[in-house]
């Protein structure tokens, strides 16, 4: 969406008592295929014709001369001032391309203008007023740093959001998980479990405390860690588990936390990609001992970058705050009792996660709406499998990430060059970390293998609009077709 010059506004409005002629003109003059019709007296915003309804008009017989108030015109959508950007931007469609922007009094202040992007990216955040209200303040005060009303208030909002008792914001998704680490004593001589199918940080990250990370491949079901093969993988030196719930989908909780149990280990939720996301009624991140979240610029909901960890044990969270600001304690100033870390996020980064979690819910239901359209339009393409959907689970679509079957026709590969050449972005899945050069463990997870090789994420951001859903849609058909149509040639010929 952009918006246009206000001073061009009154060069583009017209009276009911104009002509088709005067219309045409002021259409020409203003560059964007719409005139607005104004009272005389108060300016008052009565509606719009678009150069198609002119058209229309003179098609069915309407001379030059006619005057506007004669004709038809269409029921024209409105925008009130302070009205936010992604709103507004779901209000354009097939035949809406101008929304006038209007004050109290019902005079335009302003012009939205549909802006049809030529390459649609994977993922994008979602930003709004409240956003630079609240960064705007951050600068105006002077509270720029790690300290300021911001960082405490995102703690408490996203703890009560996750339904946790305790937050403490971080520099980001890793850092997050390092503390997490720290804070249950992890350290060089011990073992954790992770899946292989992940990004490199949940491995990385354990790594850093000097523990060793043991990889475990996924279940072909929900693409995340299984249950069945994590029991298998506690030895003596196991000291945690760390399921990730892959691309917003939760990993299956209960088996997981029941193998915990039996062997007095650790659960830290890694849903660095899953906020929101529900497991048997609870918010994941609130289910293990530790959950942890990132806020990088791709993610539901983003703070440029930055993390959280949530937990309800406060002892846990007490040595988290500790780490992470140097390892300093609380009540006896540039007093450093153990050896901490710098990982405090930025009193501006903090006013930005605020407002995304006011509005996390609206964000979330977007992401669930454009699933759900990439669901109804690509039920039936040969070659195409969906995500996951548990019944015991709520997916929030981080990315929506399907599997291209490559008997089919065409595979994932040659899948993303064509539609890299419709100007249409995707992603790979992760590379199995095991497979990593500074792991490679020599394992065969044929499970995480086979994912990563068929699986790819189409555009999601949550202010992706429902045509451009569609387009991706339609481009993944086309192509089919073609690959279609030149096998049965081949086999005709």
């Amino acid at each position: 969406m952009k918006k246009i010059d206000r001073s061009k506004i009154n060069e583009m409005s017209i009276s009911l008592g104009s002509t088709i002629r005067q219309a045409m003109e002021v259409i020409s003059r203003g560059g964007i295929g719409t005139v607005f019709i104004v009272d005389t007296q108060s300016r008052r915003f009565l509606g719009l014709m678009t150069d198609g309804d002119i058209r229309r008009a003179i098609l069915k017989g309407w001379s030059l001369e006619t005057k506007i108030e004669l004709l038809e015109r269409p029921q024209a959508k409105t925008a009130a001032i302070g009205m936010n950007v992604a709103e507004i931007t779901k209000m354009f469609g097939e035949t809406v391309r101008v929304i006038p922007i209007l004050d109290q009094e019902s005079k335009i202040v302003d012009i939205a203008l549909y802006d049809q992007r030529l390459r649609l990216p994977v993922a994008e955040p979602s930003l709004a007023e409240k956003e630079l209200a609240y960064v705007t303040d951050c600068i105006v005060s002077n509270w720029i740093s790690s300290t300021g009303k911001y960082v405490s208030q995102f703690e408490a909002l996203f703890a009560d959001f996750c339904g946790s008792r305790h937050a403490v914001a971080t520099s980001n998704g890793t850092t997050a998980l390092h503390l997490a680490l720290l804070a249950l004593d992890i350290h060089q001589g011990d073992e954790v479990i992770v899946p292989s199918l992940t990004f490199i940080a949940t491995a990385n990250a354990v790594s850093y405390t000097g523990a060793k990370p043991v990889f475990v491949d996924s279940e072909s079901t929900t693409w995340n860690i299984d249950p069945d093969l994590v029991a298998k993988a506690v030895t003596p030196r196991t000291k945690a588990i760390i399921p990730v719930h892959l691309y917003g989908h939760p990993a299956d909780m209960d088996p997981i936390l029941e193998i915990a149990r039996r062997h007095d280990l650790a659960v830290i939720e890694d849903a660095a990609e899953a906020h929101g996301a529900g497991y048997k009624g609870k918010k994941v991140g609130s289910i293990g001992d530790i959950g942890i979240f990132s806020f990088y610029g791709n993610k539901i909901i983003t703070t440029g970058e930055g993390g959280m960890i949530v937990t309800d044990n406060p002892d846990i969270a007490q040595r988290v705050r500790l780490l992470r600001d140097h390892g300093m304690s609380p009540s006896r100033r540039y007093w450093h009792p153990v050896l901490g870390y710098n990982y405090r996020l930025t009193n501006i980064q903090a006013a930005i996660g605020v407002a995304q979690v006011e509005r996390i819910e609206s964000i979330l239901q977007a992401k669930l709406d454009i699933a759900q359209r990439y669901e109804k339009q690509l039920e039936g393409v040969a070659g195409i499998i969906r995500p996951p959907q548990a019944k015991w689970a709520q997916n929030v679509y981080w990315l929506y990430s399907i599997l291209v079957e490559e008997e089919y026709g065409i595979g994932r590969d040659d899948l993303m060059a064509e539609l890299n050449l419709m100007h249409i972005e995707t992603r790979p899945f992760f590379l199995p970390v095991h497979t990593q050069p500074i792991y490679n463990t020599g394992q065969y997870l044929s499970v995480s293998q086979e994912l990563a090789s068929k699986g790819l994420s189409l555009p999601s951001s949550a202010s992706l609009q429902k045509h451009e859903i569609d387009r991706v849609c339609k481009a993944i058909k086309d192509i089919h077709k073609k690959v279609e149509n030149k096998i049965r040639v081949n086999r005709t010929s």
